[in-house]
């Protein structure tokens, strides 16, 4: 029988799987700030987005009050909302490490972006939840890590941001189905899924995650990878081995309308251009 989230799905992909080529996915295009000239003053990075082609960007923990509201000020001016942060601490200070002190720490960077995205009027926080190391077993890296973001959930009912989860190379969450439940162990619409479509390839098949995920993902990471390289890595849009034509049909079988953020090697203004016209053929289903 029918479920009704099935149900559901189907209907919202209805529009974008008529006959005939497929419809331009209603995604909307973000840059990642870090992919702008670093020689660039602030609003002249918001203002290249803009020309570029870009409709957002997700901007990273910004501590500095003073350098916050720059952006801000700078993401009024060009009319480029920030629609996401990307968490900056969770690297080098995992929620997973045994010691209070590295976990305070990456609580606190946690607390910023939380207000950084209260702050810009984005509604996401990226974070990558742990580290598998030889410190930290699998276990381990689950419990604590739990155990640290039901600490933040309280914060982000209050500012109205989501926490994003991410899947990265980090030796945890491996597959959609444990990625799935890892979330769900929340129960809480303030804990949701930031998929990102390259980094699950060298062990996954992103249209499998997507249509796994599903409601879950909130937001959406673009970027491609190769296997035909001496080594595997990730490449320019339309170089590497990603199936974008599958990967399109799985987001719009779930229906998917959040924004996705490219994220790749920086560049000039050429390079953005070129990358944003790559990441349009990709939405519009015409790889």
């Amino acid at each position: 029988m029918t479920t009704r989230r099935r149900f559901l799905s189907t209907v919202a992909a209805a529009p974008f799987l008529a006959a005939g080529a497929p419809a331009r996915l209603p995604i909307r295009k973000a840059v990642e700030y870090s992919m702008l000239p670093k020689a660039l003053g602030i609003a002249a990075k918001f203002q290249l987005a803009k020309e570029a082609g870009f409709e957002a960007i997700e901007c990273p923990t910004t501590p500095d009050q003073s350098q916050a509201e720059e952006m801000l000020a700078a993401s009024k001016q060009f009319g480029v909302p920030i629609h996401s942060v990307m968490n900056s601490e969770h690297w080098n200070s995992p929620l997973s490490s045994a010691d209070p002190a590295v976990v305070e720490k990456s609580l606190e960077g946690m607390r910023t972006s939380l207000h950084n995205a209260k702050l810009w009027g984005a509604d996401t926080v990226l974070l990558v939840p742990a580290v598998v190391n030889p410190q930290t077993g699998y276990k381990d890296a689950w419990e604590r890590s739990q155990r640290q973001i039901r600490k933040l959930i309280p914060l982000a009912q209050e500012l109205k941001v989501i926490i994003g989860i991410e899947e990265v190379w980090n030796k945890f969450l491996l597959s959609p189905l444990e990625m799935a439940r890892y979330v769900d162990e929340f129960q809480s619409p303030w804990i949701r899924a930031y998929f990102d479509v390259g980094n699950i390839e060298i062990w996954g098949y992103p249209q499998d995650w997507i249509r796994t995920l599903g409601s879950r993902i909130v937001k959406v990471h673009i970027k491609d990878f190769s296997f035909k390289k001496r080594q595997a890595e990730f490449t320019a849009l339309l170089e590497g081995e990603i199936d974008w034509k599958t990967v399109h049909a799985a987001f719009a079988e779930i229906g998917y309308r959040g924004t996705a953020t490219v994220e790749l090697a920086g560049g000039d203004a050429d390079y953005l251009k070129e990358v944003n016209r790559r990441f349009e053929k990709i939405l519009s289903g015409e790889v």
